[in-house]
């Protein structure tokens, strides 16, 4: 597809040419998608809420297979300082507060045993989602993850454990995926950013649960301690089933796959009859329709390989980089919260009970940052976040070599000052940003592959920080922060460079955005005329005054 360039259209614009389109759609087409993005355009956050309130109980519904992941993927870390799991499965330790440790490899392996399994249904999911359908292969993965639940429950070893945690990794892999596309593909460009960071919020229910059903749990006496919060798991299996199969279908996979009709009775789903008229859901289709239309002019082809290739290059890069950069900016050490914490010198009950604050900062933080992302950029939230984050860890690593009971505490509540900063910017605008920078042609396989460059991350941690913390291998405990804090330093320049600014705009305009290689820093000041209202008369056909519901 040929556009004018950035220079080359008028007043800093960029402005597409629909010859190559209209071969394909007519000018009708055009002109309804161009009536119902002007009305997107202008609709406000309150009369987006009125009109897409289904789309926002469907996909706050939907995200709620995140709370089931993050408390899994969450509960095996908390066990390394759990006295009858270490007893069970450690060997002896005089140094530590259990008097038993799991040593750092076994740590690796069960840490890494999830992340494995999630790389597996990550690729599985981004080819059987775009195939069969985000609805089946969720249903598909609910089903597999009860029986696999059955084999950490009744674990009699460590090989057991790593071997339970690979195959429920697996469909945890896929619920990362779906949730975030189905938030980013069902709600208008107003509610987008706010859906997407809930999706934060779920994964700070399940570890907060994780945290609280294994403190619940640490007095008792025998190996229950340790199963019961393995035993949790099976409570929201049949209810998430029911709300999967209940789901609209997304529209956007359904345009993909040319049911056009379908989209149109999944958008009337998605939204209320009282504001939406027919003819506005007609117009709403339409614009996925030319939205699809543009993207496979720019190129063809919905496969992995495709991703890396022309414009989809860049954007895969940076949807990989911000999902990487989420362990790139220390935040793997709450992960790993009540060893850190008992490696800098904090007690046993201690060290639980500051892990459930720890874990709070997901649900706090998550809340604030949907009031910064009202008046701020994802690019700026996501920068300064991390910026804030690398000071934060420089401290926490000076304060290392300083052996003091004030000193420890002190550790402690800056790692609950850090997880908060992490989820008022980073935790949250991390789910926004991918789901808005992948096209929507590939968004299945771009969010599995930036899930899976988190994986290999998380990878990479769980092999080097439980050595890091470990009093049995390198020891560093609070030290470690220096390490850290360089690695989000590093990353705060990569966001200057590299992150763009996606906010209030809809997917075609970023398609053009990206089409035209306009740097990261100027994506905020930059035009679009997605429509080529500049140099044709479809821009007669619009009357925002006239097309735009004002809800009362």
């Amino acid at each position: 597809m040929s556009q004018y360039g950035i220079h080359d259209a008028p007043e800093n614009v960029i402005v597409a040419d629909n010859n190559e389109i209209l071969r394909k759609l007519n000018a009708n087409t055009i002109s309804d998608a161009a009536k119902a993005d002007e009305i997107e355009h202008k609709m406000t956050l309150r009369e987006a809420f009125k009109t897409h309130k289904k789309a926002i109980f469907w996909s706050m519904a939907l995200s709620g297979a995140l709370i089931m992941e993050g408390y899994d993927v969450v509960v095996i870390g908390s066990f390394y300082g759990q006295p009858n799991f270490t007893k069970r499965f450690g060997i002896v330790a005089p140094g530590t507060a259990t008097g038993y440790a799991i040593p750092a490899a076994w740590q690796s392996g069960l840490s890494n045993g999830s992340s494995a399994g999630g790389i597996i249904g990550l690729l599985i999911n981004g080819w059987a989602a775009d195939r069969y359908g985000p609805k089946i292969v969720m249903m598909t993965s609910i089903v597999a993850l009860t029986c696999f639940i059955f084999i950490p429950v009744f674990a009699q070893s460590l090989t057991t454990l790593v071997i339970g945690e690979v195959l429920c990794g697996i469909p945890w892999g896929v619920f990362q995926t779906l949730t975030t596309a189905y938030a980013s593909e069902v709600c208008p460009i107003q509610l987008r950013g706010y859906l997407t960071a809930y999706v934060n919020l779920c994964w700070g229910v399940g570890i907060l649960l994780s945290s609280g059903v294994v403190t619940a749990t640490l007095n008792v006496d025998s190996d229950w301690s340790w199963r019961l919060p393995f035993v949790v798991q099976w409570v929201w299996v049949i209810p998430l089933f029911m709300i999967v199969f209940f789901s609209p279908p997304s529209p956007w996979w359904l345009v993909r796959r040319g049911r056009l009709d379908d989209a149109e009775k999944s958008v009337r789903r998605l939204t209320n009859p009282e504001y939406v008229s027919d003819n506005d859901i007609k117009n709403t289709v339409a614009m996925m329709v030319h939205t699809n239309e543009l993207e496979t002019q720019a190129q063809a082809g919905t496969t992995y390989i495709q991703c890396f290739t022309k414009t989809d290059r860049r954007r895969t890069e940076i949807v990989m980089m911000t999902f990487a950069m989420q362990l790139l900016s220390g935040e793997n050490l709450i992960g790993q919260g009540v060893q850190f914490l008992q490696s800098a010198g904090v007690g046993t009950q201690l060290s639980f009970d500051l892990n459930m604050v720890l874990n709070s900062m997901f649900i706090i933080g998550t809340i604030v940052s949907w009031g910064l992302l009202t008046h701020f950029g994802r690019r700026t939230l996501y920068t300064a976040g991390m910026g804030c984050m690398a000071v934060v860890l420089f401290v926490i690593g000076g304060l290392g070599f300083i052996s003091s009971n004030n000193a420890t505490m002190t550790v402690g509540g800056l790692l609950i000052a850090l997880n908060f900063i992490y989820n008022c910017t980073l935790g949250p605008l991390c789910y926004t940003i991918i789901g808005e920078v992948s096209s929507t042609r590939l968004r299945q396989k771009s969010i599995a592959l930036s899930r899976i460059a988190y994986q290999i991350m998380n990878i990479i941690c769980g092999i080097i920080v439980p050595r890091m913390i470990n009093t049995t291998a390198w020891n560093w405990g609070a030290k470690s922060g220096l390490f850290w804090g360089g690695s989000a330093l590093l990353s705060t320049l990569y966001c200057l460079l590299r992150l763009p600014e996606t906010k209030h705009r809809s997917y075609g305009e970023l398609d053009l955005l990206f089409e035209n290689k306009v740097p990261a820093w100027r994506f905020k000041s930059t035009k679009v005329d997605q429509f080529g209202m500049h140099h044709d008369d479809t821009k007669k056909h619009i009357d925002s005054k006239e097309d735009i519901k004002h809800l009362d």
